[in-house]
């Protein structure tokens, strides 16, 4: 029987090939896949990685096989197959491992709707119908198989995309992109064409392999080569892709990093505008500037965990047009709710190119308090150390604590967040204050007890 507790994650499925999954893996993932979304018809795509093509035909055939009809779409970014998946109706699987090493691969999973597909909403089913097959034998099959069918959706997709963001008023904009030889290097030629932008490319190649650095761009070793060229080219502004392309990360006309908190207020306020009154989510990471911006601009803002299944599922409930992450995840409401670094990075070009300062100079009041990034703690006793901090300030009188995610724990001019990894002996802490010397008074205080 195969031991799926270390591949099946809380939200997708993820672990090395051949050592862990396999193309008969990846074909009873699809036959249970058909079976749990009890759909006619799905939609399948894949990155640029060595094993996706294999692992995605393998999931379509299993699908196939149990009567489902298969939209195969090749090569494409993640948000892409949501696109798919929200235009067609259909459910959705995209075969990747994002930003993990070469060996990965993955599959992130939706319902028709781009709805996403987790632990608690048929992940848990799907695991369990292939740990049953993979000892049982071969799922069953349908008297007529479902058929296979090859289309190209890169141009809708961009079409719709440029639907939601009008750069026609833009000034020309120099834009370097580094798409790490991830999937950003398939889509952002035809996204961009056509738009006022001088396009300066670094690592377009797709090459699953990663040889030029990892397509992380949250770490800053990731991002050294866009900061370079931005500066070297004069560009306007630098933006890098993960590998299947779904987050995007910012860098203004001087290389420096735009925090993901800036931009989620840049966009929240740009939607507040199509949509007054709506309402935007954040997740308890994100900078006291989010609520704030959002609250200036007529908007509610509601905080909800990190993770996109807790975003996605408080955007569905309160019909908000707008969510965005600390790691650079941006949730729209015109695209299905889903997740799309393509069209943040749309509202960036629009907002700089719509007057004539600099994005340092436009992301300014967007990015109102000093932080200090995530910290991450190696601890073999997650629950004490996290328990000891909370003992050191749930006595003080000029402090809030909440545990929607963690610990976090607020007072007039700082907070922090302490939260458990849920798949490594980590402790993840993010302190924010009005000031740099703030933050490292907080910083320290917690950290001495975290390691102690």
């Amino acid at each position: 029987m195969a031991d799926l507790s270390q591949l099946v994650k809380a939200y997708d499925v993820r672990g090395v090939v051949p050592d862990q999954w396999d193309e008969t893996l990846a074909a009873l993932f699809g036959a249970a896949f058909a079976q749990v979304t009890g759909a006619n018809a799905v939609v399948v795509g894949h990155d640029m990685r060595p094993s996706s093509p294999g692992l995605s035909r393998a999931f379509a055939e299993g699908a196939a096989a149990l009567g489902v009809d298969v939209t195969e779409i090749g090569l494409c970014s993640t948000d892409e197959l949501y696109y798919a998946s929200g235009a067609l109706d259909l459910p959705g699987a995209m075969f990747t491992a994002s930003h993990n090493p070469a060996q990965y691969n993955g599959i992130k999973m939706c319902r028709a709707g781009a709805a996403p597909v987790g632990q608690d909403t048929g992940l848990a089913e799907i695991r369990a119908l292939v740990e049953r097959w993979s000892t049982e034998g071969a799922p069953p099959s349908a008297a007529t198989p479902g058929t296979l069918t090859q289309r190209d959706v890169l141009a809708d997709y961009a079409h719709h995309l440029r639907t939601l963001v009008n750069l026609t008023a833009s000034r020309p904009l120099k834009v370097v992109v580094d798409a790490g030889n991830g999937m950003g290097g398939h889509t952002v030629p035809t996204v961009f064409d056509g738009l006022p932008i001088e396009l300066v490319p670094l690592f377009f190649e797709l090459d699953g392999t990663f040889p030029n650095h990892e397509a992380n761009p949250l770490d800053p070793k990731n991002i050294v080569d866009l900061q370079a060229k931005v500066r070297a080219t004069g560009a306007d502004l630098g933006l890098a892709f993960d590998g299947d392309a779904d987050r995007c990360f910012v860098v203004d006309e001087r290389g420096e990093p735009v925090p993901p908190s800036a931009i989620t207020a840049l966009v929240a306020e740009r939607e507040l505008a199509k949509h007054p009154g709506g309402t935007v989510i954040h997740n308890c990471i994100t900078s006291w500037s989010v609520p704030e911006i959002v609250k200036e601009a007529g908007g509610t803002a509601v905080r909800t965990r990190v993770g996109h299944s807790f975003i996605k599922a408080e955007m569905a409930r309160t019909g908000a047009i707008f969510g965005g992450e600390h790691s650079a995840h941006y949730y729209f409401r015109d695209f299905w709710n889903a997740d799309t670094g393509m069209l943040a990075a749309l509202h960036v070009l629009a907002a700089l190119g719509e007057q004539d300062g600099t994005l340092s100079q436009l992301v300014a009041r967007y990015d109102r308090y000093a932080a200090s990034g995530e910290i991450n703690s190696t601890v073999a006793d997650q629950p004490g150390r996290a328990a000891a901090v909370r003992a050191a300030f749930e006595q003080r009188p000029d402090v809030q604590l909440d545990e929607l995610d963690g610990l976090t724990v607020t007072a007039p001019t700082w907070w922090f967040n302490l939260r458990a990894s849920n798949t490594e002996p980590l402790l993840r802490l993010n302190v924010e204050a009005r000031d740099a010397q703030t933050v490292a008074q907080v910083r320290d205080e917690v950290l001495a007890i975290v390691r102690a």
